[in-house]
């Protein structure tokens, strides 16, 4: 194993390795990230071995495993270098015909390629996919051309250059400033500058000092942090490292959630690593500075994610928060400065190293410098991971990357900042992102979820969704948000039930200032914000469920019937049979009825009825519209009497 105790050292092993890489050999990289892994990447991974093998290609072509390159909607992903040509939804029984037709023939496979659904027009190269066109990927883009769990693969693409310019060519205040005058904000949380966070650890008095990555990921929906620490692991250990040096700390902890086993797994491998090559440990690259790393294995509290909590957490103790007298990087682990970053950040900080902070402010707004990694997800036809520069519009993230709303569906809002975010409506999609942009429209950035959200999602409903999420992972330490969210959840689980009441909203605006003005941390500070962020922009849907006793959006179950237009019932029987409570009553050539006390509303009949029938329909239930046959009216009125 090579030790590497200097920087030249180090240039002459990346050139080692390099020289026995030729470029112009095919490399076939696999993505073996969770969301890959499970639609079968392993199975893939090992067809490819098996099948360059059998063909005595073992020499000339190489094959890895690597971490997620973003287009989770379309996995397995793969990308054959240098060619670049990039096959989806890739299946182990595809193997044999790739590699026999485009590693040995140089022919593309064009049953496998990207079909644009607009132009119907095939996408040869990653780059030419729509998904990958309007992203700018600095931090994501290596993620499918390396091996995580190879530090060769990173030293190859020039890892751990950024850490042997640090310590060999600029002091710890160089280092210091130059992040700083980036500008690089925080991508886990609230955006506070990373530079100003860690000149309050570096001046601080005590000689102790820790500098810590959150890997809490814990949004709904949200799995930036984890492809980043799955497939790139010796970025963030790098960056981490940098920052020790910086502030003049000796010690780094990983606070990694247990539920992300291939994470936990990567980065402890990294950290072994970068021990056995002398880039970790006493002495680094020969210059004086000693670094040594730990992973703790978080419980999966969700309101760990925030600083105080997670430091009680890392010292043992139960992961509550703690008034913050004086901010963490001047009192934090133990009672001594600490800097926490979140992955994302730590991974940025290489890049800045490297480049430099003019190239880093090159991009983004004015207050908002660089790239954001977002994970897409919800009611869009491209979910996955996409990295965008900072300024970019919601309405190009969504449309232009994420292909637009599925279904012919109207797009009616997106949820960003996780649950403590806010519900941006479709009046707003001109917003460009930004922290202080997303701020001012009631959300946030937070870590990065944007969850996608169509005509047939009921804003009051989601709004509860989160106050119970949020309910149900309050530390309870604190009365404000412990019985606030308690009872803003009860009193907006009624409203979604038809039970709401004048007042209501007024009562839940009143919890709502309650828990931003007297809570402990900022998860109860922030909590109350799906609610305000709804009522601020689908005050109506509110109305309409207090005093109307109406969903508009057809999604609130007790608010909501579904019937059988007798018209359109040609008498199939195809939802009679699939209905999991036999609540419909029909037979041959006999219109089919439902019976509302048996219904469920859970909808199958609606999904399994053939599109060219369209006989099943879904309506409010109170007031019960006029269009219904009688019949049906009848058991809906007698099931909403009891």
């Amino acid at each position: 194993m090579a030790r590497l105790n200097s920087p030249e050292a180090l240039r002459k092993f990346r050139q080692a390795i390099l020289s026995k890489r030729d470029p112009a050999n095919p490399c076939i990289s696999i993505c073996a990230g969770a969301g890959c892994v499970a639609s079968g990447a392993d199975e893939v991974i090992d067809a490819f071995k098996k099948e360059i093998e059998k063909a005595g290609l073992t020499t000339t072509v190489d094959t890895k495993g690597t971490g997620c390159p973003g287009f989770c909607e379309r996995g397995p992903v793969v990308v054959i270098y240098p060619a670049e040509i990039c096959y989806l939804q890739v299946q182990a029984e595809d193997v044999p015909e790739i590699v026999e037709q485009t590693i040995k023939e140089n022919k593309v496979i064009e049953r496998l390629l990207y079909e644009d659904p607009a132009t119907g027009e095939k996408a040869v190269k990653e780059s030419d996919i729509s998904f990958y066109k309007s992203q700018q990927r600095t931090v994501l883009c290596n993620n499918i051309k390396i091996d995580s769990k190879n530090i060769d693969d990173y030293l190859a693409i020039g890892g751990y250059a950024a850490l042997a310019k640090a310590l060999n060519e600029m002091t710890d205040v160089e280092v210091l400033e130059e992040v700083k005058k980036s500008n690089l904000r925080g991508r886990g949380g609230a955006g506070f500058p990373a530079g100003r966070k860690w000149e309050g650890s570096r001046n601080a008095s005590e000689p102790i000092k820790y500098v810590i990555v959150n890997a809490d990921e814990g949004d709904p929906g949200a799995f930036m942090d984890r492809a980043l620490l799955e497939g790139n692991p010796h970025s963030i250990l790098e960056g981490l490292i940098i920052g020790g040096y910086a502030i003049g700390s000796n010690e780094g902890y990983f606070y990694v959630r247990q539920e992300y086993p291939l994470a936990v797994e990567n980065i402890t491998l990294a950290i072994k690593q970068a021990e056995d090559y002398g880039l970790l440990g006493k002495n680094i690259l020969g210059s004086g500075f000693d670094f040594q790393v730990f992973v703790h294995k978080g419980a999966g509290a969700f309101v760990c994610g925030e600083s105080t909590a997670l430091m009680t957490s890392l010292e043992g103790k139960v992961g509550e928060p703690r008034p913050k007298y004086t901010r963490s990087n001047i009192k934090g682990l133990w009672n001594r400065p600490s800097v926490l970053n979140n992955v994302e950040t730590w991974a940025n900080v290489p890049l800045i190293v490297n480049k430099g902070a003019d190239w880093f402010t090159s991009v983004g707004t004015e207050s908002s410098k660089g790239t954001k990694i977002f994970s897409l997800v919800g009611k869009i036809t491209n979910t996955g991971l996409v990295e965008v520069p900072m300024g970019m519009t919601l309405r190009d993230i969504i449309y232009k990357i994420g292909g637009g709303i599925p279904g012919g569906k109207k797009f009616k809002a997106v949820q960003t900042g996780g649950p403590s975010g806010g519900c941006i409506p479709e009046d707003k999609l001109d917003l460009k992102v930004g922290f202080d942009e997303l701020t001012q429209a009631g959300s946030m950035m937070g870590s990065g979820g944007m969850i996608v959200m169509d005509e047939d999602t009921c804003m009051v409903d989601v709004a509860r969704y989160f106050i119970e999420f949020l309910t149900d992972e309050s530390c309870g330490k604190c009365v404000p948000c412990r019985e606030g969210l308690r009872q803003m959840h009860r009193i907006l689980t009624n409203i979604t039930r038809g039970k709401g009441k004048d007042g209501d909203i007024e009562l839940l605006e009143e919890l709502s200032e309650t828990a931003v003005e007297a809570s402990l941390c900022a998860l109860g500070k922030s909590a109350p914000n799906p609610f305000l962020s709804t009522l601020r922009y689908f005050r109506d849907e509110y109305e309409a469920h207090i005093n109307d006793k109406r969903c508009p959006s057809l999604s609130c179950k007790a608010l909501t019937a579904y019937y059988i237009d007798p018209s359109k019932c040609q008498a199939c029987m195809i939802c009679a049979r699939k209905c999991p409570v036999e609540a419909i009553d029909g037979g041959k050539k006999k219109i089919h009825v439902i019976d509302q006390d048996k219904c469920t509303k859970c909808g199958t009949c609606i999904e399994v009825c053939p599109p060219r029938f369209d006989a099943v329909k879904k309506c409010s239930g109170v007031p019960i519209p006029s269009s219904i046959p009688e019949e049906e009216r009848n058991l809906i009125r007698k099931s909403d009497e009891k």
